[in-house]
């Protein structure tokens, strides 16, 4: 009798911790199911401040005469001046003694090209973009602030000119250069703004050269080389409703 009632007594424990253990387990796998129910967001991760180690234009792909190189160029203007060729989208910096560096360029497009001279206002490493409210009157769907960095339309530096709207920056977008694209800045590739970003300071003078300016000669290297006395303009603020960068949708530029 006794090893009977011991045997009833094992099988109610038994059944007791199976009851136990399903009230305890129910909650968590209601949970569970729950949480494996519920929308997920991937974590945003935030990015390490660009490095300047950027990747150069592939040079298969760029034509010869927008690669950076030390050329011939003959020019009145002092060492250390920026001489922009609108019409060959081309930027000289002048090294003296009848040589330069040159860049290409992407520049306006027809209808806010410019001339004139300016100097540099202030320079930016991985610059911020706030859209001007004009340009935002007319493209709605911009962003009101984009931080510095690779996506950023402005590139890796920025030169600002004057107190105007214009700057020389750099893009992320290498295939525009040598292109009349823009709103009226002057925009090169990553790798190109950082080098001639290194080699000015805030003062330098900038020369504007107008579309039309005549063509004097080629130089030694076959590049056309303008007059040095080439009329300019008188330096001048972006035109009203015409921002410095173009941008079309989707893409930023």
């Amino acid at each position: 009798m006794t090893e009977f009632s011991d045997r009833r007594l094992s099988s109610r424990v038994a059944s007791a911790l199976v009851l136990v253990s399903a009230a305890l387990l129910t909650p968590l796998m209601i949970s569970g199911a729950a949480i494996a129910q519920t929308p997920g967001y991937a974590s945003i991760q935030q990015s390490a401040y660009p490095a300047d180690e950027v990747i150069g234009v592939d040079e298969g792909a760029t034509p010869e005469r927008l690669r950076r190189a030390v050329v011939t160029f003959g020019t009145t203007e002092a060492p250390g001046t920026i001489i922009i060729d609108t019409a060959n989208t081309t930027l000289y910096y002048v090294l003296g003694q009848g040589r330069a560096i040159r860049y290409g360029v992407g520049v306006g497009r027809e209808g806010f090209t410019w001339s004139g001279v300016q100097t540099i206002s202030r320079k930016a490493e991985w610059p911020d973009w706030h859209p001007p409210s004009q340009m935002i009157a007319r493209q709605p769907y911009l962003p009101r602030f984009m931080a510095g960095g690779p996506g950023n339309p402005l590139g890796a530096r920025a030169l600002y000119l004057g107190t105007s709207q214009y700057r020389i920056h750099g893009t992320n977008d290498p295939s525009t250069i040598g292109k009349f694209v823009s709103s009226g800045c002057i925009r090169l590739t990553n790798e190109d703004a950082i080098d001639l970003f290194n080699r000015v300071d805030v003062g330098t003078k900038v020369v504007v050269l107008p579309k039309s300016a005549p063509v004097m000669a080629r130089g030694g290297d076959g590049r056309t080389v303008r007059p040095a006395g080439a009329h300019l303009r008188p330096a001048m603020s972006a035109p009203s409703g015409r921002q410095a960068m173009n941008l079309v949708a989707p893409q930023v530029n």
